[in-house]
């Protein structure tokens, strides 16, 4: 069975034995597409668990002011030395969402490839997008790459989300604008379901 990461000594563990299967090097695409097609537009931004920060990197060098977050110091030391490589300037900080303020707020947009999902509880997730609200600006837009219980049973993988635990946690605070069921970009044998759900705060 997959073991659930909840603290930070268990992501720098991962991130230390270089075992990252959701890390590919290269932007998201679904995060580039909105990008490229204009959908958001340059502006400050906020990447909750950026990991080793390839789209914190990439939104920085399209014109956005990034911070990037994440709870493990070892994801923050490594993308901090690869913004440094790309002389790429981006706030990288080790934060953990649910217990720390979030330096800089309010950003106009928010992103997360896979943090949501990260959280088992649905009071944790509540909390979760109630954080990501108050970190935005009014009518600030949320992107999020989750999870999804779509597709066969499986024991790898991301954490399944249906759209009622996504619905439950983010329609106090965010009118959704697109939930769309897709699939992870990795490099992976399999590509992981997802939903892709883009929200705007209320």
């Amino acid at each position: 069975m997959r073991k659930v990461m909840r603290t930070r000594g268990d992501w720098n563990q991962r991130y230390e034995s270089g075992e990252l299967p959701w890390d590919t090097g290269r932007q998201d695409r679904f995060l580039a597409e909105l990008v490229t097609d204009g959908t958001i537009a340059p502006c400050s931004a906020l990447e909750l668990g950026c990991g080793t920060g390839t789209n914190s990197i990439w939104l920085a060098g399209k014109g956005f002011d990034v911070t990037a977050i994440d709870i493990s110091d070892k994801a923050i030391a490594a993308a901090t030395g690869k913004a440094e490589d790309a002389d790429v300037k981006a706030r990288f900080l080790t934060l953990d969402i649910l217990k720390d303020a979030i330096p800089g707020a309010p950003f106009d947009f928010a992103f997360d490839r896979g943090c949501f999902h990260s959280f088992d509880e649905p009071s944790d997730r509540s909390r979760f997008a109630e954080v990501v609200a108050g970190s935005l600006a009014d009518n600030g837009i949320w992107l999020s790459e989750i999870g999804s219980t779509d597709g066969p049973p499986r024991e790898i993988g991301p954490p399944r989300r249906s759209a009622r635990d996504v619905m439950i946690a983010v329609e106090p605070h965010f009118e959704l604008r697109c939930l769309e069921s897709s699939c992870f970009d990795n490099d992976q044998d399999f590509a992981p379901r997802m939903w892709l759900c883009l929200m705007q705060k209320r």
